[in-house]
């Protein structure tokens, strides 16, 4: 069995030390970016409802339109239409169609594209509302 000389002893404590203090780093790191994920969640399902609300409103109410099922998302992600959150807000860009479409495999008739503000309470911007792009 082969000893350690003192000086690999000291150089192997150091990169312990080293790797340990850079895994309580990242582990920081990642606690403090939960922690901001769960203050935005309230905000961002208010984004959400708003934007659907929004869009529903645009293209002329449930009975002949209705958004795309990421619109509907029961933790308030947006899924796939959140395509945008920063310091501007939440942006989220969606389709939508006639009562059915998405089940029924049709096409969407409509795109929308809107920014709303980082608190989720207001509609910055209906960037885009019109024919499925």
């Amino acid at each position: 069995m082969k000893l350690l000389s003192p000086l690999a002893c000291l150089l192997l404590g150091f990169n312990i030390v080293g790797t340990t203090a850079s895994l309580a780093q990242g582990v920081g790191a990642s606690l403090e970016r939960i922690d901001q994920l769960e203050q935005q969640a309230p905000a961002r399902q208010r984004a959400m409802n708003l934007a659907r609300n929004t869009a529903i409103t645009l293209n002329g109410g449930l009975s002949v339109y209705v958004p795309a099922a990421c619109m509907f998302s029961s933790g308030g992600s947006g899924g796939s239409c959140l395509v945008e959150n920063n310091s501007a807000g939440f942006l989220f860009r969606f389709n939508g169609g006639a009562p059915g479409w998405q089940q029924l495999g049709k096409p969407p008739s409509f795109t929308t594209e809107i920014l709303i503000s980082p608190d989720g309470r207001t509609v910055t911007e209906v960037v885009y509302n019109g024919p499925a792009v």
